[in-house]
């Protein structure tokens, strides 16, 4: 058994570093593993191998998120009847019914009409912000924009408004971070500010709807049922914190890999139209770099998972990021390997209800900006420290600091 005190899986360590070392010890020793909170009367199971992940997240009714949220940390009342509104908050029926009445607007149609803006927007993207010698933060000018731009399209956020969701985005998405927040305070005053820039804006759908996923929540029915405000708003910050921050995350990764691995970058950069490469590498970009570290589940009843006895009411969290690494699931899983078939990541989730609506723009996004880079900048090289963001939840780069040849 792993003395606790050895492991750490909080915020400070991510900081740091991706914690492969630990996760590896978790799955060989104690994959279902007791860790403390400080200052917590209580901890929770760290559920680090990929088939129980799969499980846990194919099993609602055993392992609600709805109980107790999808955040490690135990909320406030208040804090948890807001989270209990977002689509990640939510066990059946209101996950089924919530999720019926949004998910018109991530169809493959729909990505696939989406597709050529942002093959459109990633050329515009690398011509105007990729300056061959300049030192440059991949982050804040290149991954940051394209998510940005395609959710804000979306949506229906007006032109010239980009920079107000990527501000109130940074602000709650870094709440445990404070280069990027001032702490729990400045993140609900900026949830409080793009709520109301929220209200306004479906106001005005409402009497005027166009083609944007706004004016198909505020106007989306399933028998008679429609969405309330409250949750017109949640989804609305939903999108443009969750579709924002992970995409840009998966981006600033994906470029850390490819000069890491100099071969597969060069691969890719002399096949710029093989299909069947790279739909692969991007599966692979997105099983190496995932922008999600873990999911929290809370028990409704006792039950037994590997031998651990849980009670109801205790939580467990399942790691994606050790769910990836995981040696009785992929070959070679410390391998970057851009060809590698098949691919069983869990980066969108583990399957089941809670299963990422927006990977097919995810997916759309990556291949895109990381083609358009490649094919006419096939030389980067790293120029300064990666800065990791302080969460426990949110696998973030800060700055990526690089040169493109």
């Amino acid at each position: 058994m792993i003395p606790t005190g050895e492991i750490d899986l909080l915020e400070d360590t991510w900081a740091r570093e991706v914690p492969h070392a630990q996760f590896t010890r978790l799955r060989t020793e104690d994959p279902v593993h007791w860790h403390e909170v400080p200052g917590h009367h209580d901890g929770f199971y760290a559920v680090t191998r990929h088939a129980d992940v799969k499980a846990i997240s194919r099993d609602p009714e055993l392992w609600s998120t709805e109980l107790g949220s999808f955040m490690i940390r135990d909320q406030s009342p208040d804090s948890l009847e807001t989270l209990r509104l977002v689509l990640l908050g939510m066990d059946a029926p209101r996950h089924s019914r919530y999720r019926s009445l949004v998910s018109a607007g991530f169809t493959p149609r729909v990505v696939r009409r989406l597709a050529a803006r942002i093959t459109e927007r990633a050329a515009a993207l690398v011509d105007t912000a990729v300056v061959p010698g300049r030192d440059m933060d991949f982050v804040s000018e290149v991954a940051a924009w394209l998510p940005i731009q395609t959710i804000c399209e979306m949506v229906g956020v007006p032109a010239g408004d980009e920079r107000l969701i990527f501000d109130w985005s940074n602000r709650m998405a870094g709440g445990q971070d404070p280069e990027l927040s001032a702490g729990k305070h400045d993140s609900d005053l900026a949830a409080a500010e793009i709520y109301a820039y929220c209200d306004a804006l479906a106001a005005e759908r409402r009497e005027h709807p166009r083609e944007d996923i706004l004016s198909t929540l505020v106007h989306a029915e399933v028998d008679g049922d429609r969405l309330t405000p409250d949750e017109v708003n949640m989804f609305f910050v939903l999108l443009c914190v969750a579709g924002n921050e992970t995409t840009r995350n998966l981006l600033s990764a994906t470029l850390l890999a490819l000069i890491e691995h100099p071969a597969a970058r060069a691969e890719l950069a002399a096949a710029p139209r093989d299909e069947t490469l790279w739909t692969s590498a991007t599966e692979e970009f997105l099983r190496w770099g995932g922008s999600i570290h873990n999911f929290r589940r809370t028990a409704t009843r006792d039950t037994v998972l590997r031998g651990r006895r849980i009670a109801a009411g205790q939580k467990v969290v399942t790691y994606y990021t050790s769910a990836n690494r995981d040696e009785t699931a992929f070959t070679d899983p410390f391998t970057f390997d851009i060809r590698r078939a098949p691919n069983d990541h869990v980066t969108f989730g583990g399957g089941g209800p809670h299963f990422c609506l927006g990977a097919g723009l995810a997916r759309t996004q990556i291949k895109a900006l990381v083609r358009e880079l490649l094919t006419h900048h096939p030389e980067v090289t790293l120029t300064g420290e990666v800065r990791r963001l302080r969460s426990d939840f949110i696998n973030g780069i800060k700055h990526l600091p690089v040169r493109f040849g």
